[in-house]
Formats: C-alpha cells, sequence, structure tokens
C-alpha cells in the first residue's frame, strides 16, 4: 500500500534509506502526513512545500530567512563558546515547527528534543518525527515539562508564541529550572530587533524578567537577514540570587529540588544552583562524547548515587548485549530503525551502546522507579518521565522500535498490560519492531497478549522477546 498510512513504515524507510548517519530525511511521503494546512500557511516562509508525492523540507523556518544551516553558523559566530557538539549536546527547542533546528543540528554531533502543541497549524510534530527527528507534543501551560532540574545545555526559541512574561513569568521560570548552570537560552523574536510600541513593550517585560532571574546576556546580533537573537547565560553559582534588592522570584525551598516533575504544577521560584561536589570544577559535564562514557556529576549527588564500579559495569553489560546479541542474533533489520523508544532506561545504557547506530533513542524513566533521568542527560542522551499507565504524548504510528528491559513486572502490579500493550501498538509504526528482555514468566504472560494484536513474535534463549508489527488493523 504505497503511501497509505499503514504502510507508512515502508514508505518512511524507503525515503529514509539514502540518508547517511548524523543527517536528517529532506523529504517524507505526503499521504504519511497528508495534512496541507501548513504547506499553505507557511509557503512564504519555506518550511515545507509538497512535491509530487512528497513532502520536502527546505530549512527555512519564520526566523531562518536565509535557511537554518546559515542561522546556525550565525549563532556559534555570535557565541563561540557555544561549541556546538562538544561544549553543548543536548538541546530544548521550544515551539519547534517541523523541527528543522534540531534536525540540522543532528550534522554537528547536537541531540535536541524538540517540542510543540498540536495547534492551528496541524501535525508540526508529525512532520518531525516522520523525518526522524527526536520530538513529541507539550505545551508551557500549568505544568511542569517532564524533565529534571538543570539538565539542558541550551533552550532554543525561535518565534515560538510562547508568553514568557505571563503569570509573572512563570513559563521562563520553567525554562531556568531545566536549563543547566552556565547553559544558554536562545530568543529569537521580534521584540529583540523591532522597536515598535507592542514590541519594545515585550522586550523591556524581558529585561526586566531576566535580570530577576540574574541571566546575562552574553550576545545581542542581528544577522544579514535583520533578524535580531539575543542569548541569555544562567548564572553557576547563587551569589547574584543572594545579592539581589528584592526576593522576587523567591528562591525555592531546598525539599522540593529532587522531586519528578510529573503531574507538578509550574512553581513561582528559583531552584538553588547545585554546589558542585569537593572535587569538581563546575556541575558541566566534560565535552562530548567523553561524557557519553564517564561517570556523571549527578550520579555522585545524594538522590542517584551510584559507584563508579556499577557505573562501568552497566555500561560494559550493555555494550556487550547489544553488540553481541541485539544487533546480529534477533532478526532486526536495523536499517530500518531511526525512532527508538527505550520504555525502562535505566542509566541510559541501551542508549549508549547504540551510539554508533544511524538512530537516536527517547530514553523513557518511569515515574515509579529509581530517578536516573539527570544521570541520561548528563551523558548527552535525552529522555523524559512518564507513567506507562497513561498514554505516551506522541503521534500513532511514531517509534521503529520500542525496547523494554524488566519493565512489565512492576507495571502488573498497577495496571492491565493489555492497555500497556494497546498503547506500543499505537505509538509503533507498521513494520516495526519490540525487543522485551524479562523474566520467563512475564515473558510468558506477554507473548499471547502481543500475538492477539496480530504482531508476528519470536522468543529467543528464553529471555528475549521480539515482536514485529504486520500491517493488520481492526474492520471498521
Amino acid at each position: 500500500m504505497p503511501g497509505s498510512a499503514a504502510g507508512g513504515i515502508q514508505d518512511a524507510c524507503s525515503v529514509a534509506s539514502e540518508q547517511r548517519h548524523g543527517e536528517i530525511n529532506v523529504s517524507i511521503w505526503y499521504n504519511n502526513v497528508p495534512h496541507p494546512k501548513l504547506i499553505e500557511y507557511k509557503k512564504d516562509q519555506n518550511w515545507v512545500r509538497k512535491s509530487g508525492d512528497y513532502l520536502v523540507f527546505p530549512g527555512g523556518g519564520t526566523q531562518f530567512k536565509e535557511g537554518v544551516t546559515s542561522y546556525i553558523q550565525f549563532i556559534e559566530k555570535i557565541l563561540p563558546s557555544i561549541e556546538w557538539g562538544k561544549h553543548t549536546r543536548v538541546v530544548l527547542d521550544v515551539g519547534c515547527g517541523v523541527a528543522s533546528f534540531g534536525g540540522y543540528l543532528l550534522d554537528k554531533s547536537v541531540l535536541t528534543m524538540s517540542f510543540a502543541p498540536k495547534d492551528e497549524h496541524e501535525a508540526q510534530i508529525q512532520f518531525a518525527l516522520e523525518r526522524g527527528i527526536p520530538a513529541f507534543l507539550a505545551v508551557i501551560g500549568t505544568q511542569k515539562l517532564t524533565f529534571p532540574d538543570n539538565v539542558f545545555d541550551m533552550i532554543h526559541c525561535a518565534r515560538c508564541r510562547v508568553h514568557w512574561d505571563a503569570d509573572g513569568g512563570m513559563p521562563l521560570l520553567e525554562l531556568n529550572r531545566i536549563l543547566r548552570p552556565g547553559g544558554f537560552f536562545i530568543w529569537s523574536a521580534t521584540p529583540v530587533y523591532r522597536s515598535d510600541s507592542r514590541d519594545q513593550n515585550v522586550w523591556n517585560a524581558m529585561v526586566a524578567l531576566t535580570e530577576a532571574f540574574c541571566w546575562k546576556v552574553v550576545a545581542k546580533e542581528t544577522d544579514a537577514a535583520g533578524i535580531g537573537v539575543v542569548i541569555y547565560q544562567k548564572p553557576v553559582s547563587n551569589s547574584c540570587y543572594e545579592g539581589r534588592k528584592a526576593d522576587n522570584p523567591p528562591i525555592c525551598l531546598q525539599n522540593r529540588s529532587h522531586e519528578i516533575s510529573w503531574y507538578s504544577p509550574l512553581g513561582y521560584c528559583l531552584p538553588r544552583i547545585p554546589v558542585p561536589q569537593s572535587g569538581q570544577e563546575s556541575n558541566w559535564p566534560i565535552s562530548w562524547p567523553e561524557r557519553l562514557t564517564n561517570r556523571p556529576p549527578s550520579s555522585q549527588d545524594g538522590s542517584n548515587s551510584i559507584s563508579s564500579e556499577n557505573f562501568l559495569n552497566d555500561m560494559t553489560q550493555w555494550d556487550m548485549l547489544v553488540s553481541k546479541i541485539y544487533l546480529h542474533d534477533l532478526g532486526i533489520d536495523w536499517l530500518k530503525v531511526r525512532n527508538v523508544m527505550d520504555m525502562n532506561a535505566g542509566f541510559g545504557g541501551f542508549a549508549a551502546a547504540l551510539i554508533n547506530q544511524p538512530l537516536w533513542v527517547m530514553n523513557v524513566v518511569p515515574i515509579h522507579g529509581p530517578d536516573t533521568l539527570p544521570i541520561i542527560f548528563d551523558r548527552g542522551l535525552i529522555g523524559v518521565y512518564h507513567d506507562w499507565c497513561e498514554a505516551f504524548n506522541t503521534y500513532p504510528r511514531t517509534y521503529d522500535l520500542l525496547h523494554s528491559s524488566f519493565l512489565f513486572g512492576g507495571l502488573a502490579q498497577r495496571c492491565d498490560l493489555v492497555e500497556v500493550a494497546m498503547e506500543m501498538d499505537r505509538i509503533l509504526r507498521p513494520g516495526g519492531w519490540v525487543l522485551v528482555q524479562d523474566t520467563i514468566e512475564m515473558l510468558q504472560k506477554i507473548q499471547p497478549i502481543l500475538i492477539s494484536l496480530h504482531w508476528e513474535t519470536t522468543l529467543h534463549n528464553q529471555k528475549f522477546l521480539v515482536c514485529k508489527k504486520g500491517l493488520w488493523r481492526p474492520a471498521n
């Protein structure tokens, strides 16, 4: 069924097959994401065009007048210390559109988590995921984003349509919470470079907020196309907070610093900057790619403490499992895998072992287990918190492969495994794979459920269940 929704995985892979490692799909099948509204609405800004049976992404955008590559180079020119792919590895792109910014940064070894809500433009995140770019549905509204404190090296907003000064600046406070001390916030929007009264009022509000947050302007320039960019840097110590004339916003209470952000309301406070452990110069991870295999700073604090030996053993075990079994013995065609989800990510060992493969991994840390997500980010990987008794914020037919390691035993105590399997079926592409490592008792419980979904299933060595989703769907 060429171009059909049910056959999307075959078509997505045929388009992606010519892509090299680190590159993104510059075109996708139109019938996989048949939403022409964005094409018409943004036709003058070169976001996306329809060309025959394909959607083509030229790398344009509202703020990318000279193309996204030129925009990325301009940022590095005005702030050389950003060091794409070395100092700056993990990025959040707010209101990402079709995620061209994050997609083109892949060539620079930068891993970008792009997000946007489902709005009147329709399916922007679906476009991004179809291209093989990390993205998910989210909004900065009344609740915290599902990320830990102090984890993103950089946050980016290009006309992201968020009112940062709303509710006393609570949306910007949320960015401050998840931005790493010393990290950068890049804002490209009309208040930065236009002088009409409306834009100036927004700019003045932003100045007041960022000064109250102790953010420092480290660059403010206009490119050749007349687009302005301002770059702020978060402080690396609490001295500025303590020296403010007015304690507004107040400093957060210490006992809330390690709460998992799951159904948590936005807070009107500034989290304290973590004090580096003795022997550390700062809480910033070492340069990429060394940070992937070095014991992270977050693994040494009281809440997430793991020994160097345990970290090394975990990394070694995953390297052996992936290289010896996953990539060769289980019959998975890894050439057709781009979007991967690890449903119970631990320290991110599965994703780290796949780092040289042309794919990306969404590391999911279940909210009822150990909070290892800060460690995952410190390693230069991306992920979110989630409760697998609920739906995951993504479009249907999003991921090529789902991986689960000893997840279902704990889930079975709290929710119906049939419903979990149905959610997995929803987010997995037709032709995609599920790889489950678990006890033989649990595998025997799960296998009949997945067979009932018309998946092909194979049990390997009484330890691994490998499933492949077909093109079957229920009759209307």
